[in-house]
């Protein structure tokens, strides 16, 4: 392909792009196709030679479509949502149109400023204290991969620190601290790292956030046996409930544990700290007292397309410390002065993507006001849901709603004061059966989760096309789904008790 041939390419490319959005709406949420659909439409090896782009980019409409799973739709409720922006894909086709691998700020200093600069931009939009900028000298802020890799950077960082100041703690000893609602990277980190990890107990009264006595109960249980907690990962609105750990208690426990780093994972609720209002529920000032490091996603929540995990830590020369090793074709004049960021050395890989660039066209396209009035409005959307179920006959909450997350499912009300309330294994069962009704539909997407023994169902808020419409709909077909799980529950049972 040649230049011309390219801007004609090109220019197809967005038009079938913008006619994708026009017809979103229209297009199941979910695809329909099957278990390798894809071996019957495309060669099971590469052409010999090389294909007209027209033809490719065909293929790419009648074949590759139907398989996606429309993340961007309006109807989409379903784990979190995959932030995807007119800038963001426009940032990304600019940093494909000039690809470098960005390890160090010779291969292409732009990268490397940019980040730099956006990261503090970021870190000013969500009120972190200015102790995680660049612009400090100190700490810094980095574009990662997911969360996952910025949790295990922070664990790295940790246990390198840990290990200098205690030189003769055993590896097996070791212990990364969670609580039974952190997201999987934890334990993920420790099995990579081979590690210890104890999640911590959190129950439903304390709203599933982590305590600071049962932090404190586990710290002088592991110390009496020996065993070293070097992190605790505490989460800002964790995935199952949007549950916030109790960082005013963190804050206390820790202060009598120096050694231990306090990593927050607030990958999908940490954009939610652009609005001031969100501020003190999310506890930003005993995050920014405190934290050794923090992480949020922008493209899960923050309309920065796929992959944006922005990390900030306090000291960035714990990551260069554990992670900092320059052979000789890496040196440069610049990085042997200390004069500017080698951004290799902050993360597990060498190379790295231009990511910065679609959160500079993001920011500046949507402005601080645009960026949290999307953020209020899905948080609004939200709570027009809950109210919803909160007046409904069927359905009940089981945790308070968390900004744009609503966790619910079916509690029948009893037809008479005679009648037996349900247990909590035949609500399980109950539920199940709903949910299985809704994962058979392909017109919404809802995602289900366990707390603490308890089935229940979520519906997250993001998608930046879902209006209140799309939030009524969604009640009026779970209230109609609902129905119908209670009608069949009840044959079924009315059923068995004829049989028995």
């Amino acid at each position: 392909m040649d230049i011309e041939q390219f801007r004609k390419a090109g220019y197809q490319a967005i038009d079938r792009i913008c006619d994708y959005y026009y017809s979103l709406q229209e297009k199941p949420v979910i695809s329909s196709v099957e278990p390798g659909y894809l071996r019957q439409h495309i060669p099971l090896s590469a052409p010999e030679e090389g294909e007209d782009f027209q033809v490719i980019a065909d293929d790419y409409q009648k074949y590759i479509i139907p398989g996606l799973t429309h993340w961007q739709h309006p109807s989409f409720f379903g784990f979190f949502p995959t932030a995807c922006t007119f800038e963001g894909i426009l940032g990304d086709l600019y940093a494909s149109s000039a690809t470098n691998p960005g390890f160090n700020w010779a291969s292409s200093p732009a990268c490397t400023e940019l980040e730099a600069i956006v990261m503090d931009w970021a870190a000013n939009l969500l009120g972190l204290s200015p102790a995680f900028t660049n612009a400090s000298g100190v700490g810094g802020g980095s574009i990662q991969t997911t969360a996952s890799d910025s949790a295990m950077v922070a664990v790295v960082a940790a246990r390198s620190l840990y290990q200098r100041d205690h030189p003769h703690a055993k590896m097996e000893d070791l212990v990364i601290y969670t609580t039974t609602q952190t997201h999987s990277l934890g334990a993920k980190a420790a099995l990579v790292l081979g590690l210890k990890v104890r999640a911590l107990d959190v129950k439903l009264e304390d709203q599933f956030s982590l305590r600071g006595d049962v932090l404190r109960d586990a710290l002088e249980e592991d110390a009496r046996i020996g065993r070293k907690p070097f992190i605790l990962i505490a989460t800002v609105g964790t995935t199952s409930s949007g549950a916030v750990d109790n960082m005013p208690e963190i804050r206390e426990v820790a202060s009598d544990y120096p050694s231990l780093w306090v990593h927050i994972d607030a990958a999908w609720a940490g954009l939610a700290l652009s609005c001031p209002e969100t501020r003190e529920k999310l506890y930003l000032e005993e995050i920014n007292s405190f934290a050794h490091s923090f992480c949020t996603n922008f493209h899960k929540w923050g309309l920065v397309n796929f992959d944006c995990s922005t990390l900030w830590v306090r000291d960035r020369k714990h990551l260069t410390d554990a992670l900092d090793i320059t052979p000789p074709f890496l040196r440069t004049k610049h990085g042997d002065a200390g004069t500017v960021i080698d951004y290799r050395n902050w993360h597990l890989a060498l190379g790295r993507r231009f990511r910065s660039l679609k959160l500079w066209f993001v920011l500046r396209g949507f402005g601080v006001e645009g960026f949290r009035k999307y953020i209020r409005r899905c948080i609004d959307l939200n709570q027009q849901f809950a109210k919803l179920v909160e007046e409904s006959e069927t359905l009940s909450l089981v945790t308070a709603p968390s900004l744009a997350l609503t966790v619910f499912r079916i509690v029948p009300k009893p037809d008479s004061e005679k009648q037996a309330v349900l247990s909590t294994e035949s609500l399980n069962e109950l539920n199940r059966l709903f949910f299985g009704r809704l994962s058979a539909r392909t017109d919404i997407l809802l995602t289900q989760t366990t707390l603490n023994g308890v089935f229940c169902i979520r519906l997250a808020v993001g998608a930046a096309r879902t209006t209140e419409q799309h939030i009524l709909n969604a009640y009026n077909l779970l209230s109609k789904e609902a129905e119908s799980a209670i009608e069949t529950w009840d044959q079924t049972i009315n059923e068995m008790a004829t049989i028995g």
